[in-house]
């Protein structure tokens, strides 16, 4: 509608402006006008300080929330929506101004006045007690901007047996997909997992994952999701589907999915720039035929806060991420530090052709299903989490810096007679083509050196064949070798001894066995 030619709506919007608040705009004292500013963008309860950056939370229908960066224009526009910015002129009269550039740039810098910003849920909040309530909003107790989340249906005290026939409803939603080792049977005319079994290795680990991505707003730490299938014959296995129905059922919406990029460097900035938007879920897709590292996903995983630098900033960002990570690819494994941070979830289509195959709805079906259940679905997993918060549980294998996430999560699985999914870490780990390498390596030392303390100069050609295999030269060996110090694989730890006085390149390398066999 032009109000040029409507006077009703011009005159409304006149009257509208006229009842704004005022704001005193002095260029001898900025500082005050930007404080008052502050205020009233904080009293919207949509502005917030996430890591020393100023961020705002988009939550329109239909699309994601998520949380983006506050820029000085915009401020100065939302300045003008919520008060009239004025100066007084000699007479001590106000008269209208523009909200000063300057003035702008000063609030988007002055974050320690907006609450801080952990990360966004929408999905319910969860007690160690085996609490859980729904909020609206910013709760100043978790830090987190709650939205949207469902009414749970949940037993006060469940039953093993109604915790079993929960995890059956889950599973039964997801019985057509390839988990890989579980055993299947025809129905009609689906291939599908033998529910009358217990889950395999990759169906509970997709378990596992489902109920992390429901559980993660409430934990301090917990692995992510790699779903994997064959580098040739693994497109259309499902992998993404599986991804957008956590996310679906866990926060009611569609993952924004994005690739890896060309390079390494370009990975971390990717990274990076989606974790700053604080939404609950981080999914990066189709990461094929290669190994996975990344540094920053590594210390976002294990640690609160995290470090991470701003694209296209010198700024540091510090991060208390929320977000659930899955990652998806064909012929992907993860390299070094990741494999520990991980469920692995593998899917064997058995077919050339997966992505023929298909549900008796269609994909979108299945997803409309999902959207369309998500309370029950929600509800069922809730109820297994409760039934395990308020009983004892079996205890699987530790797996450091996830201790709560294993209580909340894997053992109630693991008593209702899922596999562990932290065993499967050890596999990945063996897949790791850099772990394989250094085991190679040092089999080679150990075959050519046994115990001998060696200088890197002095190392056979063997293992310098397999720890600089492209010839690149002494520095690469001598950075190479002395990033190992400390390492253990294939049943050994590489221990470096530094040379007396202040001679340089003195320093040796010791291969030693390690007690009980292999440690990698």
């Amino acid at each position: 509608m032009n109000m040029h030619n409507d006077p009703q709506a011009a005159a409304e919007a006149l009257l509208s402006r006229a009842m704004l608040p005022s704001l005193l705009i002095d260029k001898g004292d900025l500082p005050a006008a930007v404080k008052a500013a502050a205020e009233m963008l904080a009293a919207t309860g949509l502005i917030f300080n996430q890591g020393g950056f100023l961020v705002r939370i988009h939550n329109e229908p239909g699309e994601a929330v998520r949380a983006v960066p506050v820029t000085h224009h915009a401020v100065t526009m939302w300045a003008h929506e919520l008060c009239r910015p004025v100066s007084l002129d000699d007479k001590g009269h106000e008269k209208p101004v523009t909200f000063p550039e300057r003035a702008a740039k000063m609030l988007v810098d002055a974050v320690s006045m907006f609450p801080p910003l952990d990360g966004i849920a929408t999905a319910p909040l969860l007690a160690p007690n085996g609490g859980i309530r729904s909020h609206e909003g910013y709760d100043p107790a978790t830090r987190l901007y709650c939205a949207r989340a469902p009414r749970v249906n949940v037993p006060e005290r469940p039953s093993r047996a109604v915790a079993e026939a929960a995890l059956l409803k889950i599973r039964q939603m997801f019985a057509s997909f390839p988990f890989a080792g579980s055993q299947r049977i025809t129905a009609g005319e689906l291939d599908r997992v033998d529910l009358g079994l217990h889950p395999g290795e990759a169906e509970s680990a997709y378990l596992a994952a489902l109920l992390t991505a429901i559980c993660r707003p409430s934990l301090t730490l917990a692995p992510g999701a790699i779903i994997t299938a064959p580098e040739i014959s693994g497109a259309g296995s499902g992998k993404g589907l599986l991804v957008q129905a956590a996310c679906n059922i866990a926060y009611g919406q569609h993952p924004p999915a994005f690739t890896a990029g060309s390079d390494k460097a370009e990975l971390e900035k990717r990274i990076a720039s989606e974790l700053l938007q604080s939404g609950p879920a981080f999914f990066l897709d189709n990461v094929n035929g290669t190994a996975l590292k990344s540094d920053t996903l590594a210390s976002v995983i294990t640690e609160r806060p995290a470090r991470v630098r701003v694209f296209g900033e010198t700024r540091m960002a510090e991060l208390n991420s929320t977000a659930w990570i899955a990652v998806t690819g064909n012929g992907l494994t993860i390299s070094e530090d990741l494999a520990r941070r991980f469920l692995g979830v593998e899917l064997e289509p058995n077919c050339d052709d997966p992505e023929a195959r298909d549900f008796p709805q269609g994909r979108d079906g299945f997803l409309a299903e999902i959207k369309g259940r998500r309370a029950e679905l929600l509800s069922a997993a809730l109820t297994i989490w409760r039934w395990g918060r308020q009983n004892e549980m079996k205890r699987g294998k530790p797996l450091g810096s996830f201790e709560t996430w294993a209580e909340w999560v894997r053992d109630p699985l693991l008593t209702l007679d899922c596999r562990d999914p932290v065993e499967a870490i050890a596999k990945a780990k063996a897949r790791d083509p850099f772990r394989l390498r250094v085991s190679e390596l040092f089999e080679a030392w150990w075959q050519e050196h046994r115990t001998a303390p060696m200088k890197i100069a002095e190392l056979h050609d063997s293992v310098r064949s397999i720890a600089d295999p492209q010839g690149r030269g002494r520095q690469y060996m001598a950075t190479f070798i002395g990033k190992l110090s400390g390492t253990r694989a294939a049943g050994f730890m590489l221990v470096r001894q530094d040379a007396a006085g202040a001679r340089k390149n003195g320093a040796t390398y010791q291969l030693r066995k390690i007690e009980g066999g292999h440690n990698a």
